[in-house]
C-alpha cells in the first residue's frame, strides 16, 4: 500500500498548512489573552474567567515600589547591554560578513554557543568563571553575562543585512579615495542600519526577560523585574503580577510598532 504524497500547490495541502498555523498562532495568543483578561480581574485571586471586571489591580501598581524599583533595575541592566551587545555585535559581523576564512566560521560558530547551553547551565558557568578570577556578584557582572547571551543577535541580525548588501558599492567607494570610515558611515551604515536596530531590539527584550543568567548574577540589591514577579507568583499569587504583565505586554507590542516603522521589517520580507 503506497501513501499519496500531497502535492504543495493542492487545495488540500495549503488547507492543512493553514490550520497548522491557525492552531500554532492560538497555542501562541490565547496566554496573553488570559493574562490581559485576568489582570482587570476584581477578585483577589488569579482565577479565569475573572468573576467581574476592574481597574482595581492597575491602580494597586502605581503603589507597588518594590515592582517598580526591580523595573528600573531591569531597564538599566537592559539598555547597558543593549549597548554593549550593539558595540560588540557590530563589529564581530562586520569582521565575519567581510572574511571567507575558515577562522571567521569557527568564530561565528563561537559567538553563537551562548545560545546553544541551556540558560541556566550558562548562568552558573558565568557564577563559576567570575568566582575563579574573584569578582564578586554585581551589576557589572549581570551586565556582562547579559550581553555574552545578548551579542549573538545582534550578530545574527547584522549579517543578515549584511548579506543584503552590494560589495560593488564597497568597492566603488573604496576606488574613489573614501577612506574606510567614510564608507562605513555613508555606505555601509545605512544599509544595515535596520538588521541593527532589530537586533538592538532582540537584545533589550531578552536582557529584560532574562531570569536563569540574573538569578546567578545579581546580588542582593539588584532586584530583577522578572525574579521579582516569579517570588510574588510563587510566594502569594499577587494579581498586581498579572497587571504588571499587562503593562509590559502593552509596551512590548509599542515597541514592535515602532520598530517596524524604524526598520521596515516587514516590507523587506515581501520585497
Amino acid at each position: 500500500m503506497t501513501m499519496r504524497r500531497l502535492d504543495p500547490g493542492s487545495a488540500l495541502f495549503v488547507g492543512a498548512m493553514g490550520l497548522l498555523a491557525a492552531l500554532t498562532l492560538v497555542l501562541l495568543i490565547a496566554p496573553t489573552l488570559v493574562v490581559l483578561t485576568v489582570s482587570f480581574t476584581s477578585g483577589f485571586s488569579l482565577k479565569f474567567p475573572p468573576p467581574s471586571y476592574s481597574l482595581r489591580w492597575y491602580q494597586e501598581l502605581l503603589n507597588a515600589e518594590q515592582l517598580h524599583f526591580a523595573a528600573w533595575n531591569s531597564v538599566k541592566v537592559a539598555l547597558a547591554t543593549t549597548l554593549i551587545a550593539v558595540v560588540l555585535g557590530v563589529s564581530g559581523a562586520l569582521a565575519i560578513a567581510r572574511s571567507q576564512t575558515a577562522m571567521a566560521r569557527v568564530l561565528d560558530s563561537l559567538f553563537m554557543s551562548p545560545l546553544v547551553l541551556p540558560a541556566l547551565a550558562f548562568g552558573f558557568a558565568a557564577l563559576m568563571t567570575f568566582s575563579a578570577v574573584g569578582w564578586a556578584v554585581s551589576t557589572t557582572t549581570l551586565v556582562i553575562g547579559h550581553a555574552a547571551v545578548c551579542v549573538p543577535y545582534v550578530i545574527r541580525t547584522t549579517t543578515a543585512a549584511l548579506a543584503q548588501m552590494d560589495p560593488a558599492l564597497l568597492e566603488s567607494s573604496a576606488s574613489l579615495g573614501a577612506t574606510r570610515v567614510y564608507t562605513f558611515r555613508r555606505i555601509t551604515w545605512p544599509l544595515v542600519r535596520p538588521g541593527v536596530l532589530a537586533g538592538a531590539f532582540i537584545a533589550f527584550m531578552s536582557s529584560f526577560d532574562n531570569v536563569p543568567v540574573s538569578l546567578f548574577l545579581r546580588d542582593a540589591r539588584t532586584d530583577m523585574l522578572p525574579i521579582r514577579m516569579w517570588q510574588d507568583l510563587e510566594g502569594r499569587l499577587d494579581v498586581t503580577i498579572a497587571a504588571m504583565s499587562g503593562v509590559i505586554i502593552v509596551i512590548t507590542l509599542v515597541m514592535m510598532l515602532v520598530m517596524e516603522r524604524a526598520t521596515g521589517l516587514s516590507r523587506r520580507l515581501r520585497s
